[in-house]
C-alpha cells in the first residue's frame, strides 16, 4: 500500500504541467479468473520537454507508446508509468492486464454462491479507477472518458454514458462501445457488467429531455427487488433537486446497480450509482434501514450536480461533496418523501456521529488537512459527513434557506464540469445572503471541535424567569467559541404529555448570551436549547428540566424534542458526567414508546454499548442480565408485528448472556415460542443462532445446516460470523488466523468474522491477542490493500477488553510508531474509545 500513495505536491505539480483532454479505455473481461486487458488512449498537452507520470496499477504491462514512440516497459513499476520529454499534445497508450480484486476496490469479481454466475462492478473512490486503467489520478484533471468493453454476450454491460447495442463477435463475446462521457472526473466513471437483471422506466427532466432510468440486481436477489419503489424515490428526488438547483440533471441515463460484496452505502458514478446490496431487502428490516436506504438514494442523486458536475479540486474539500449530499438527501427526504420526520432520524443518528468523531483526538476542521491519499483514506469519517451536514443546517438557518438554494443555483451555472474550491460556494452564498462568511467560515469549517451550550436561569419564587442567559464552553484543546443560530423551546405537562408551548429563535455567540426576551416569563416545565435542532452543539439541560425530561421523557409529544433530549443523556453519559446504570434506567424505562425508528435503534445500541463497557466491572454482569430481561419483557410487551417489537427481540439476542436468554433465542428460532406478528425468517434466523454461537450454544453441524439451507452471499456472511462468534478461544483463535494467516477472504467476509471475533461475553478470552493484534498490525497495513488493512486495523482491535491493559499496550505502540500517519489515527480512535469506556466504569463505580 505504501508504494501507492500519491501526495497533494505530486498533484499540483502534475497539474501544473499537463491539461487532459480525453481518454479511450478498452476493457476485455474475457480472459479469465485472474487479470483483464486493459488498453488505454490518453490524449493531453503539456509543457514542453517536461516530465510526469500516470497512475497505473498493473499485473503485467504488455506495451507503452508515446507520440508514436515504444517506451520500455521498465517505465512502469506496477504502480506508476515515467513519461519523459512531453510535447506539446499527446497521445499516450499503455496495453496492460490488470488484476481483478475481492476486496471492493478497482474492478471487483464476485462469483454467486447460488448459480456460479460472475458479477463486476468498478469502486473507484479515493484512488482506484488507476487499477482499471491507465489515468491521471486526481479529481482535477477532468476530462472525457470512452469505454469500449468485450464481455460475455449474455451480460448486462452498464458505464457512465447509455449503454449501446452490442456487437456480437462470434465467440460467446459481445463488445459494447459507449459513447464518451461529459468531462468528469475519473473517480466517478463507472464499469458493471454480468448476468443483472433489470427493470427500466424513465421520467421527463425538467428542461424536457427523457431521462432512462434503470435499476439492476443479481439474478438470484432479483425476487426481492422492489423496482417500483426506488422508481418512485428517483422521480420525487429529481423533481426536488431540479428545482431547488435550478438546474437540469446534467447526465444523460440514470442507472442504480445493487452490487455484491460493496465496502460503502453507494457510490456516486455519473449516471451510474452503485448500492450495497442489503439495501435489496430479502428479509424483513426496521424502519430505520428504509428510511436510511431513502436518504442514500437521494445522497447519491444530490452528488450528480455537487460532486459529478461540480468537483473539488483537492480531497481537502472531500467534505464539500458529502456534506453538501447529507444535507441535501436530508431535506429532500423531508420535504419530498413520505419520510418527514428525516431531520428527527439525522439528529438520532448522523449527529450522534458527528459529535462522537469530533471528540477523538483525531477531530480535524470540516476542511481538513489532506496530505496525500491515505490521509483522504480515513477521512470518509463523521466530521467529513455528519458534522460537516450539520454545519451546513447552521448556515442554512444563518442566511436562510431562499438564499442559500439561489447560492448553490448560482454555484452550478458558474462551474458546470469544472473544479472548485470551498470559496467559491461562500462567495455566491455571500452574494445572496448579504452576509459576510469569512468569520463564520473560519469559526465553523477551519477549526476542531464541539461546543457544549448550557442554559443559566434565575426565576423568582412564583417562577417568574428573572435572568436567562446561554453559556458557550469549549474543550481546552480546542478552544473556539462559535456564532450559534439557534432556538429555545419551552415544554409544559400537560394530559400526561409535554407539549411546546413556545419558542424563540436567536443568534448567540461568545462564552455568554442573555436572552431579555425570556425574562418576565413563567417558567414551563421544560426548556429545551437548540430546539428544532437547528445549531451543531452538544446541549445540557438545567436540573429542574432534567429531572422532569427522565421523569416524562416518552411523553415528550415531539419526536425531534425526544431525539435531543435522548442525545443530551447519551452524550453526558459518554462524557462521564453520569453514570452507565442511570442511562441504562433511563433507557429501560422510556424506551417502550419511542416511535422513531432510528432513534430507537440508536438509543438501543448505546444502550448494549453502556452495559458492556461503560458500566463498572463489579456492576457488569447484574447490569447485563437486567437489560437482556428488560430487552426480551419489552418486546413481548410491544405492538405485535411492529417495529419496536423487531428491534427489541434483535437487541435482546445481542446482549443474550444467561442460560435463560440463550434458551429464550432457541425457542424462538426453533419456533416453540412464538410472538405474535413476528416471523423468523432467514435473516433473524441467522442473528439468533449468531446469539447461540455467542453463547456457545451452536455446534459447526448446526452452522452447517444454516449455510446449507441459505448457501448464499448473506448466508455465507453470517455463518463466517457465526464461527467467529463462538466463545472458545480456539475459534477466536481460527477466526484470527483465516484473516491474518491467510490472504484470500474478500473484504465482506473479513468484515462479518472480525464482527464474530469482537462479539464476545466473557472479553477476557480475548487477552491472548492484545500482544498478536500489534505484533501484526504494521505487516498487514504494508501488504494489504487500504479496505483490508483497516478491517483489521479496526476490527481485529480487541476493544470490547476496555481495560487498563489494552490501553497501556496501545499506547506503548503509539510510542514506538510515529508512521504511517494514517495507521496511527485508526489506532489512536481505537484508544480514545478504550480510554472514554475507562472513564465512564470509574464515574459509575462512583
Amino acid at each position: 500500500m505504501p508504494g501507492e500513495n500519491l501526495t497533494r505536491d505530486e498533484a499540483r505539480t502534475r497539474k501544473s504541467l499537463i491539461h487532459t483532454h480525453s481518454y479511450d479505455i478498452a476493457l476485455d473481461l474475457t480472459r479469465g479468473a485472474d487479470v483483464f486487458r486493459s488498453t488505454t488512449t490518453v490524449r493531453f498537452s503539456a509543457e514542453a520537454g517536461s516530465s510526469t507520470f500516470i497512475d497505473a496499477i498493473t499485473h503485467t504491462v504488455h506495451a507503452i507508446t508515446l507520440n508514436g514512440a515504444g517506451i520500455p516497459v521498465t517505465a512502469a513499476d506496477g504502480t506508476r508509468v515515467i513519461l519523459n520529454d512531453l510535447a506539446d499534445e499527446n497521445e499516450l497508450v499503455i496495453d496492460a492486464d490488470m488484476r481483478y480484486t475481492n476486496t471492493g476496490e478497482g474492478l471487483h469479481r464476485f462469483v454467486d454462491p447460488v448459480d456460479g454466475e460472475v458479477y463486476l462492478y468498478s469502486q473507484f473512490e479515493v484512488p482506484d479507477s488507476r487499477r482499471v486503467f491507465a489515468v491521471f489520478e486526481q479529481p482535477d484533471l477532468k476530462a472525457t472518458f470512452q469505454f469500449t468493453v468485450t464481455a460475455p454476450a449474455e451480460w448486462q454491460v452498464v458505464s457512465n454514458s447509455p449503454t449501446p447495442e452490442a456487437v456480437k463477435l462470434g465467440d460467446g463475446s459481445a463488445r459494447w462501445e459507449f459513447a464518451p462521457t461529459p468531462v468528469i472526473s475519473s473517480y466517478i466513471t463507472a464499469i458493471v457488467a454480468g448476468p443483472y437483471d433489470v427493470v427500466r422506466s424513465e421520467l421527463t427532466s425538467r428542461d424536457g429531455r427523457t431521462i432512462p432510468l434503470g435499476v439492476f440486481a443479481r439474478k438470484s436477489l432479483f425476487a426481492h427487488l422492489d423496482a417500483d419503489y426506488i422508481f418512485e424515490k428517483t422521480r420525487q428526488g429529481f423533481a426536488f433537486y431540479e428545482e431547488k438547483f435550478d438546474r437540469p440533471y446534467p447526465f444523460d441515463k440514470y442507472d442504480q446497480l445493487f452490487v455484491p460484496e460493496f465496502n460503502a452505502g453507494a457510490m456516486e458514478n455519473a449516471g451510474a450509482v452503485t448500492f450495497v446490496e442489503t439495501y435489496v431487502f430479502r428479509s424483513k428490516v426496521t424502519d430505520a434501514i428504509k428510511e436510511r436506504r431513502v436518504v442514500t438514494i437521494l445522497h447519491e442523486l444530490a452528488h450528480m450536480w455537487f460532486g459529478d458536475l461540480v468537483t473539488m479540486k483537492w480531497w481537502n474539500d472531500l467534505w464539500l461533496n458529502e456534506s453538501f449530499a447529507e444535507w441535501a438527501s436530508t431535506i429532500a427526504t423531508a420535504e419530498a418523501t413520505e419520510w418527514t420526520e428525516a431531520w428527527t432520524t439525522f439528529q438520532a443518528m448522523e449527529k450522534s456521529w458527528a459529535y462522537k468523531q469530533d471528540q477523538l483526538p483525531s477531530t480535524h476542521p470540516v476542511v481538513a488537512t489532506i496530505n496525500d491519499l491515505e490521509d483522504v483514506q480515513v477521512n470518509f469519517d463523521g466530521i467529513t459527513y455528519a458534522k460537516g451536514g450539520s454545519v451546513l443546517k447552521q448556515l442554512v438557518a444563518w442566511v436562510g434557506e431562499e438564499a442559500f438554494f439561489a447560492g448553490v443555483a448560482a454555484y452550478f451555472a458558474k462551474h458546470a464540469f469544472s473544479n472548485t474550491e470551498l470559496a467559491d460556494l461562500l462567495s455566491e452564498l455571500e452574494v445572496t445572503s448579504g452576509r459576510d462568511l469569512s468569520e463564520w467560515s473560519e469559526k465553523w469549517l477551519e477549526t476542531a471541535g464541539v461546543n457544549t451550550l448550557y442554559p443559566e436561569i434565575t426565576t423568582d419564587p412564583d417562577g417568574t424567569i428573572t435572568d436567562f442567559a446561554i453559556r458557550q464552553t469549549a474543550p481546552d484543546d480546542y478552544p473556539t467559541l462559535r456564532p450559534h443560530r439557534l432556538a429555545v423551546g419551552f415544554y409544559s405537562l400537560g394530559d400526561g404529555r409535554l407539549v411546546r408551548t413556545d419558542r424563540i429563535e436567536l443568534d448567540i455567540d461568545g462564552a455568554r448570551t442573555e436572552v431579555g426576551e425570556l425574562v418576565g416569563r413563567a417558567r414551563p416545565d421544560l426548556i429545551l436549547l437548540n430546539d428544532d435542532d437547528l445549531a451543531y452543539a452538544k446541549i445540557r439541560l438545567d436540573d429542574a428540566s432534567l429531572h422532569v425530561a427522565i421523569e416524562h421523557l416518552s411523553t415528550i409529544e415531539s419526536p425531534l424534542a425526544r431525539a435531543l433530549v435522548w442525545g443530551s443523556a447519551w452524550d453526558a453519559t459518554r462524557d462521564a458526567e453520569t453514570p452507565a446504570r442511570e442511562y441504562v434506567d433511563l433507557v429501560l424505562g422510556n424506551i417502550a414508546a419511542e416511535t422513531e425508528s432510528t432513534t430507537l435503534r440508536t438509543t438501543l445500541t448505546q444502550l448494549v454499548l453502556a452495559s458492556q463497557q461503560y458500566v463498572a466491572p463489579e456492576h457488569r454482569a447484574d447490569t447485563l442480565q437486567r437489560v437482556a430481561d428488560g430487552l426480551w419483557k419489552l418486546a413481548q410487551q410491544a405492538s405485535p408485528g411492529s417495529d419496536a417489537q423487531f428491534q427489541f427481540v434483535k437487541f435482546f439476542a445481542s446482549a443474550a448472556s444467561a442460560p435463560g436468554h440463550l434458551d429464550a433465542i432457541a425457542a424462538l428460532r426453533d419456533g416453540s415460542e412464538k410472538l405474535e406478528g413476528l416471523e423468523i425468517d432467514t435473516d433473524l434466523s441467522w442473528e439468533l443462532l449468531i446469539a447461540l454461537a455467542a453463547g456457545g450454544r451452536a455446534s459447526d453441524a448446526e452452522i452447517d445446516a444454516a449455510l446449507a439451507a441459505d448457501n448464499t452471499a448473506s448466508g455465507q456472511q453470517f455463518a463466517v460470523q457465526a464461527r467467529a462468534a463462538r466463545p472458545a478461544v480456539e475459534d477466536k483463535r481460527a477466526a484470527w488466523s483465516s484473516i491474518i494467516d491467510e490472504d484470500t477472504l474478500p473484504n465482506t467476509l473479513v468484515a462479518h468474522t472480525a464482527a464474530g471475533f469482537r462479539r464476545v461475553q466473557d472479553p477476557s478470552v480475548l487477552d491472548e491477542f492484545v500482544d498478536a493484534y500489534f505484533d501484526v498490525l504494521l505487516g498487514i497495513w504494508n501488504s494489504r490493500s487500504y479496505k483490508i488493512a483497516e478491517h483489521v486495523a479496526l476490527g481485529l482491535y480487541p476493544s470490547p477488553l476496555a481495560s487498563e491493559q489494552l490501553r497501556d499496550a496501545t499506547e506503548t505502540w503509539l510510542e514506538a510508531n510515529a508512521e504511517p500517519a494514517a495507521l496511527r489515527r485508526l489506532v489512536v480512535e481505537n484508544l480514545a474509545g478504550v480510554e472514554r469506556a475507562l472513564a465512564a466504569q470509574a464515574r459509575d463505580a462512583h
